[in-house]
């Protein structure tokens, strides 16, 4: 496989891209993306088995079942993150270490539907307090510990719903390319 053909599986969308000016609009397209993604994530494993679960989306990657409850343990730290930029003064953050994560025997073996149901729990409380930030809210940050970078809560609405669509694609191209 070549370096471009691994790069297309892991970031089957190309990778975040943050505009140069993040508009109103982009804010608003980004929490609709956000409010439909447990629902359309839902409807696309709905049917898949057990087997299916368990087939990694590329060669070394995580399985389906891995990838749907990150997707839930990553949006629930998402969550955590605004509530701390909107509550503390440019709060640094607590990382996880996402592929240790991946490997707990939970992620590794439980039904999906506890993550997804999280998920619309997490996303149905995350779209509502999104909704009634002001501007300057937006405009609150945090800082991210590796690499020290600083997080302006509206690029996290982008990068969040740009990880939803990011992992959808992983599985939807999965799912394409075995014919499920």
């Amino acid at each position: 496989m070549t370096e471009n053909e691994l790069e297309e599986l892991r970031y089957p969308i190309g990778r975040f891209q943050a505009p140069d000016n993040i508009t109103n609009k982009n804010i608003k397209d980004w929490i609709i993306v956000l409010e439909q993604f447990p629902e359309i994530l839902s409807k696309l494993v709905s049917n898949l088995d057990e087997n299916q679960l368990n087939t990694p989306y590329r060669k070394d990657g995580w399985t389906v079942r891995q990838v749907v409850h990150h997707v839930s343990d990553s949006h629930h730290h998402s969550y955590t993150r605004f509530k701390w930029a909107l509550t503390e003064d440019k709060p640094i953050i607590k990382a996880y270490n996402e592929q240790d994560w991946a490997e707990l025997f939970d992620t590794r073996n439980a039904a999906i539907q506890m993550s997804l149901d999280h998920l619309r729990a997490i996303h149905f409380k995350l779209v509502h307090l999104l909704r009634g930030l002001s501007e300057e809210q937006l405009n609150r940050s945090f800082i991210h510990p590796e690499g020290n970078i600083e997080v302006v809560l509206k690029q996290n609405i982008g990068i969040y719903a740009w990880h939803s669509n990011h992992h959808y694609a992983h599985i939807e191209n999965l799912l394409k390319r075995k014919g499920w």
